[in-house]
């Protein structure tokens, strides 16, 4: 990299394996959800391949017309094992605790669904941090389309194009591109895989740390 981002005015955060470990969780509430349907479970590694989308937009084609009864499981799951296993990714609170201390705002936007969203910050007492927590639902429609970053920096006088999105997917990339946002891949994958090659971030950290310590250095 030759020459540092300009520095942003906000920071919006994907929250599954962004800014928490979710895949446990994930993959357990699916492989009840597909077996109760009558399908053939995915392995851990189809389920962290294939997940990205919120429900009201993956669901429908999995399960047809049963969705909404898949949903209604998969949630059901979820809620009732999601908060012991919660887990924050290494140096997350960190980082959010300097980004607010320095000035930035900070807010979420995920598919996860916006209730369950709000559930697990405020069981990390994270929910000071954002001045918005944006999940699935909340918007007219779900990342990667605009409308829920839109929503994360209403009312902040902060434009899109003074924000980053940082996130761990290329739909997350996707999602800044289509705000208008600069878009920051957080995380280990590496940016040869094929689903980059369409959305590639302006900015490719590996940790929470490494993000802090470039922020820092603006």
């Amino acid at each position: 990299m030759t020459a540092l981002l300009p520095r942003p005015r906000a920071l919006l955060f994907d929250w599954d394996n962004t800014l928490v470990d979710s895949w446990d969780t994930i993959h357990a509430a699916l492989v009840v959800t597909f077996e109760a349907m009558g399908h053939e479970p995915w392995t851990m590694a189809e389920t962290k391949l294939r997940v990205a989308r919120s429900l009201r937009d993956s669901f429908p084609a999995l399960f047809g017309e049963r969705w909404e009864e898949a949903r209604q499981l998969y949630l059901d799951t979820f809620t009732a094992i999601h908060l012991e296993r919660l887990k924050p990714i290494e140096g997350a609170e960190a980082l959010l605790g300097e980004l607010v201390a320095t000035g930035f705002y900070l807010g979420v936007v995920s598919n996860k669904t916006g209730r369950v969203l709000r559930r697990e910050a405020d069981h990390l007492g994270w929910t000071r941090y954002f001045g918005r927590l944006v999940g699935a639902g909340d918007a007219a429609v779900d990342k990667p389309m605009a409308a829920p970053v839109l929503l994360a920096l209403e009312g902040s006088g902060i434009s899109c194009a003074e924000t980053w999105y940082v996130g761990d997917t290329a739909l997350d990339l996707e999602c800044a591109k289509n705000a208008g946002c600069i878009g920051v891949l957080l995380g280990a994958r590496a940016l040869e895989e094929e689903s980059f090659a369409r959305f590639p971030p302006a900015l490719h950290v590996r940790s929470c740390m490494a993000l802090e310590e470039y922020v820092r250095g603006l």
